[in-house]
């Protein structure tokens, strides 16, 4: 177990700025992890992954929810869309070479980033929102925008977002964030919260499925020291999210996005 300890604050890390951006850290530990272990099958890497954007995006969900910061209405509706999703990817990682798994998240890492980098972001209630919750008030929006926006769209969207965050081992933040802010309209630091709570409840479903399958079996120990350190550093990452305006947020998520997806695939091209 000591062999593994340096892990604990890598995971303190991936916790902190996972969290910030609502992102779940996924998209950060996981190419980290193709680069620490060359020689390891993309569903063990997946599901070690995976599980510990579980245990971000529920310490991080915590703090949120004690922000009053989350959309519970539309969080559990477009979470319930997420988990056949994730089942599916869950399933289907063990059948994805590495090179082919390596190419696929980085292109879809470059791809987000340039969606974000390139898109006039929407967001005028951020300046309140911020105010509101720098007085320690609930956040001066209305929650419960469920029938607001097309929720078809937000439900099917949902289901890809699942089977990419389950077969990637991402977490799907990096995805859900962009498509709340720009599509249907929420305000940035309610997206980052919202994004954390489905991803809470799509990671569960995926990692019962990698647990189920046995994939676990050489990567519980690794799992366990990176599962702490996120568990804190989420905490630190929701109470600095607050402090942010929600346009560095975003920006911050492109530029990370896009060094890591065109480190990874030139790894693997």
């Amino acid at each position: 177990m000591e062999q593994y300890l340096w892990l604990v604050p890598l995971g303190f890390l991936v916790g902190a700025y996972g969290t910030l951006i609502g992102a779940g850290g996924g998209f950060v530990l996981m190419p980290i992890l193709l680069l620490l272990y060359p020689n390891e099958p993309p569903d063990l890497l997946a599901a070690i992954s995976l599980a510990v954007v579980f245990f971000n995006a529920g310490s991080g969900s915590v703090a949120y929810g004690r922000m009053r910061r989350i959309d519970y209405k539309s969080g559990l509706a477009l979470a319930c869309a997420t988990i056949p999703g994730a089942v599916l990817g869950a399933i289907t990682t063990g059948y994805v070479p590495r090179r082919t798994f390596d190419i696929l998240l980085g292109g879809l890492m470059i791809l987000v980033s340039a969606f974000l980098l390139f898109r006039p972001m929407r967001g005028e209630e951020e300046p309140r929102i911020v105010a509101a919750l720098r007085a320690k008030r609930e956040p001066a929006i209305d929650t419960g925008r469920l029938g607001t926006y097309n929720l078809g769209l937000g439900l099917a969207l949902s289901f890809v977002v699942g089977y990419l965050s389950s077969l990637l081992g991402i977490g799907g933040g990096i995805i859900h964030v962009p498509a709340l802010v720009q599509l249907f309209g929420f305000p940035v630091h309610v997206a980052t919260a919202t994004s954390h709570f489905i991803l809470a409840i799509m990671a569960l479903a995926g990692t019962a499925v990698h647990v189920s399958t046995g994939v676990f079996v050489h990567g519980t120990r690794r799992m366990a020291m990176l599962a702490v350190g996120v568990v804190l550093g989420a905490q630190l990452g929701a109470y600095f999210s607050s402090r942010l305006h929600g346009r560095w947020i975003i920006r911050g998520l492109a530029v990370a996005l896009g060094l890591v997806g065109i480190r990874v695939l030139f790894l693997a091209l």
